[in-house]
């Protein structure tokens, strides 16, 4: 992985704090609203989380494969980023 590994660990170590936090919560039968703001917040760190990981795989991967001239590599690459955008617009 080309991401700044610390930075990523540290965001996902911050949500696994959260999801701990929500289990008890809902363990504790906190109020629904509260419970959902704090999956909303979890979900936005793990969306900003794969922002750093696709561009890096942008800056990193796939600029690889476009400077090694690799046509199947670059269609690969390309493939992959056609499938996760995909699954981000569902």
């Amino acid at each position: 992985m080309q991401a700044d590994k610390d930075k990523t660990l540290r965001k996902l170590k911050t949500v696994r704090g959260q999801i701990d936090g929500l289990i008890k919560m809902v363990e504790d039968d906190r109020y629904c609203m509260d419970i959902s703001n704090q999956i909303m917040a979890s979900i936005s760190i793990l969306k900003n989380i794969n922002v750093d990981v696709l561009n890096s795989h942008l800056e990193h991967c796939v600029n690889q494969a476009v400077l090694n001239a690799d046509k199947k590599d670059i269609k690969i690459k390309f493939e992959e980023i056609e499938s996760i955008i995909r699954k981000l617009s569902k």
